[in-house]
């Protein structure tokens, strides 16, 4: 399928979402397919890595949380509309965003969520976290800054 989101490479492969529901990792070195995750959708967000872990968002409503080397699943959070956004790790905090307009603050060791921002339109921006402030644009035609 087609392949919207920008890979993420460490550990020796390259992470990747696809348009045919599938997450790859793919051996740098030799193109050889490592694992793979399917998704009930299409996968549009560019993955995040933090240590042992991949992050990314599915057009299935979720942000997933899989082991790096295994591609099994560590656990996966429902948002109430797709996640075209690419997740951002800080503090052990994921930030991403949904198309329910809702920016997501979610705990990295166990999927829970710690707190939501609603917006008036769709996040699909990436955001970026820098010295304890949260960035993020939403659709509503506004860019934000939350502490």
């Amino acid at each position: 399928g087609p392949v919207d989101s920008s890979p993420a490479v460490d550990y020796g492969a390259f992470y990747f979402g696809s348009g045919d529901y599938s997450f790859y990792a793919v051996d740098a070195a030799t193109g050889r397919q490592l694992w793979r995750f399917d998704s009930k959708n299409e996968i549009r967000s560019s993955p995040a890595l933090f240590e042992n872990t991949v992050l990314f968002g599915s057009s299935d409503s979720f942000l997933y949380a899989l082991d790096v080397r295994r591609g099994t699943l560590k656990w996966k959070f429902r948002t109430g509309g797709p996640v075209d956004s690419s997740p951002s790790v800080a503090d052990g905090v994921v930030y991403v965003g949904s198309d329910d307009g809702h920016l997501y603050a979610i705990d990295l060791k166990s999927g829970y969520e710690k707190w939501r921002f609603e917006t008036q339109g769709e996040v699909r921006s990436s955001p970026v976290v820098a010295d304890g402030v949260v960035y993020f644009g939403s659709n509503d035609g506004h860019l934000y800054a939350l502490s």
